[in-house]
């Protein structure tokens, strides 16, 4: 990360500081800030979450992972079960929380994603520290994700407006409690409250373009059932966290069939969990993504269809570097870090014409776009990059060229960090 971070610490956040970061999942999209603040010896950080470290984290970072001891009741009302989830989660954040204050931790700052609920009583514990919130969603119930798939989601009902209204209960509560918001995309900010909008910051968390890079020389790789897929193949990628519609699977899943008659010799390699979901209702018979491979049963080759289930991150951005053509579809909803790793890497993109995706990819300069349920649409413009090399590769320079310009952690981690001082010092606060 270099001298630029370094500098921009001592510049920015006074040494001797304390701060807390909160995450269930710990340290989630703090990982880059974490690292810049690391080159401080002067900072005591402390993370809670409740999940077990999946990846390093900085030495002289204590990281401290606390139980949940409750579930929830047999009898809930089905419309407040997200919320007493969230009041649980509160609770055993509160108590970790509580333990650490007793030992004499009090924090200048305190940086909490709020999406679980672990920051729903932090101010009963530290009724002065300024929290900086980590905002990612706001529910409504009409024109977003909610109500925009019905085929797979369902009918509007006012039933349904009101279940995803009360998915923003403890969510109201952790906002109001808070001094500020950072959200990543300009987009993910306008779906709340516009009284709310007035005190969030819109900050990216940064793209390692170190490490997402295009690899000229990039070697072969070996996908688990044994397929080995080599540079200047014909290569198709798509990936969800979980194989879902809210990531599109129904639409990438019903082209397949003519991307494999418009590119018979492709490649079609799909990444994410096969079952359960991230996002949204889980399949009504069996998984989302055997319910639509039995709607194309007949109509394609299976064998050139490569379903790797999760990958650990370097084999995941080895495929991206021999990927040719890289596909992403999403609800009006949170973006994935992975359409901008894509990008980062030069990947030639084909992205779904929704929001977010369109803060991020302009038709014709750094990819293309098609309609969400336009399967047809995304065959042809899948088999146009295959088929059409010299276009591809300028759309996929210019995707890098928009990640190193506006999204590459140089950019965003300072930013990040300028914001942090200014909540710390309470020069900035809505409270």
């Amino acid at each position: 990360m270099g001298g630029l971070f370094f500098e921009f610490i001592f510049l920015v956040l006074p040494l001797g500081m304390n701060i807390l970061f909160v995450h269930q999942n710990f340290p989630g999209q703090y990982r880059h800030v974490l690292k810049a603040l690391a080159m401080s010896a002067n900072m005591k950080m402390v993370g809670l979450g409740v999940e077990a470290l999946q990846e390093p984290i900085p030495a002289g970072v204590q990281a401290i992972r606390y139980g949940i001891n409750r579930r929830n009741a047999g009898d809930i009302h089905p419309w407040a079960l997200e919320t007493e989830t969230k009041v649980i989660r509160g609770e055993a954040c509160a108590n970790a929380a509580h333990q650490l204050s007793q030992a004499g931790f009090s924090p200048d700052l305190i940086c909490a994603h709020p999406g679980w609920g672990e920051s729903l009583f932090l101010r009963e514990i530290w009724p002065n520290a300024p929290i900086l919130h980590y905002q990612e969603f706001y529910y409504q119930s009409i024109g977003f994700d909610l109500d925009f798939d019905p085929a797979t989601q369902g009918g509007t009902s006012w039933q349904k407006a009101a279940r995803g209204k009360m998915k923003n209960a403890s969510l109201l509560i952790a906002i109001d409690n808070g001094n500020w918001n950072v959200c990543p995309t300009s987009f993910q900010r306008s779906t709340f409250p516009a009284h709310w909008q007035e005190s969030i910051s819109v900050i990216h968390d940064g793209i390692d373009t170190n490490a997402a890079k295009p690899n000229p020389a990039v070697q072969p790789l070996k996908l688990p059932d044994g397929t080995k897929l080599r540079r200047g193949e014909p290569i198709i990628t798509f990936v969800n966290r979980s194989i879902e519609p809210y990531r599109g699977c129904h639409t990438f899943i019903r082209a397949i069939p003519e991307l494999q008659r418009c590119c018979p010799k492709a490649r079609i390699v799909i990444v994410g969990r096969q079952s359960g979901v991230s996002y949204g209702a889980v399949c009504p018979q069996g998984e989302w993504k055997d319910m639509f491979l039995a709607e194309i049963e007949g109509q394609y080759d299976p064998s050139r269809v490569h379903f790797t289930g999760q990958l650990p991150y370097g084999s995941f951005l080895h495929l991206l570097q021999l990927s040719q053509a890289h596909v992403y579809l999403t609800y009006p909803f949170v973006l994935s870090w992975s359409l901008l790793e894509a990008m980062s890497t030069q990947c030639a993109i084909v992205g779904s014409a929704t929001a977010p995706v369109q803060e991020v990819i302009q038709h014709g300069h750094n990819g293309l776009l098609v309609d969400f349920f336009d399967h047809q649409a995304l065959a042809e413009s899948v088999a146009d990059l295959l088929n059409n090399r010299e276009h591809a590769e300028e759309l996929g320079r210019n995707a890098r060229a928009t990640i190193l310009k506006d999204y590459g952690l140089e950019q965003c981690v300072p930013r990040h960090l300028a914001l942090m001082e200014l909540v710390a010092s309470g020069a900035l606060s809505r409270r």
